[in-house]
């Protein structure tokens, strides 16, 4: 119902019949709703359930949802304010694509993967942790994130996605733990104040345009293998040669 009323909870019965998921598309360009809570035996939110609710500010999933669908919440341009249960185990495609009021989200032990464009155009969010349960970093999921200036990257990370960190141009340092084998291409293209990338293993296979237009200094350990005197066309140094 696009005339949903401010604030809406969805409980886990109505009419006597259980609630487990909201639909496809169900919310979509809901312009009235600004807060919703969603209840325990919820365990499926589909895709773009939430897309474009233009004042929806605040949001508390249950821990019975497990899946959520591309693009949930894509264009809340308000929203501020979000609590993800337990049981999701990905952070989709699109998920909080535009949200660009969103300063700081906690992600849950339960997600392994964050996905394509997750985080595209959240020209507000200024730190994010990762969770340790998280393995990949998905292709542009922070892509123009103009405001982050600290992300955590867990040794859990292996792969890290083309585009990743496009135009995140608050970004000064990041650290690269030892279980990232792979970067893809354009993974920090013209992250302009980014000087410093330290990593912790051994040299990573990576694209040789994942520093385009960007001129950190890399620095690396000293028993690390697999190094030379530069990375994606940077220089390499070693981290005992830090400022």
């Amino acid at each position: 119902d696009k005339k949903a009323s401010e604030g809406l909870i969805i409980p886990a019965m109505i009419e006597g019949k259980p609630v487990t998921s909201i639909g496809n598309e169900a919310f979509k360009d809901c312009k009235s709703l600004t807060n919703i809570t969603i209840g325990n035996g919820v365990t499926s939110i589909g895709r773009a359930a939430f897309f474009k609710c233009s004042k929806l500010t605040s949001i508390t999933i249950g821990n019975g949802v497990t899946s959520i669908g591309g693009n949930a919440f894509f264009g809340c341009i308000r929203l501020t304010s979000i609590t993800i249960g337990n049981g999701v185990t990905s952070i989709g495609e699109g998920f909080f694509s535009y949200c660009e009021s969103l300063t700081s989200i906690t992600i849950p032990d339960s997600v392994t993967s964050i996905g394509g464009n997750a985080f595209y155009y959240c020209t507000s969010l200024t730190s994010i942790a990762i969770p340790d349960s998280v393995t990949s970093i998905g292709v542009s999921s922070f892509e123009r994130c103009t405001k982050l200036t600290s992300i955590a990257i867990p040794d859990s990370v292996t792969n890290i996605g083309e585009s990743a960190f496009v135009l995140c141009s608050s970004l000064t340092s990041i650290t690269i733990p030892d279980s990232v084998t792979s970067i893809g291409d354009w993974a920090f293209y013209q992250c302009t104040n980014l000087s410093a990338v330290t990593f912790l293993g051994d040299a990573p296979k990576i694209e040789d345009k994942a520093f385009e237009d960007s001129s950190p200094t890399i620095y690396r350990e000293a028993d690390a293998k697999g190094w030379g005197d530069t990375l994606a066309g940077r220089p390499v140094k070693l981290i005992t040669e830090k400022p």
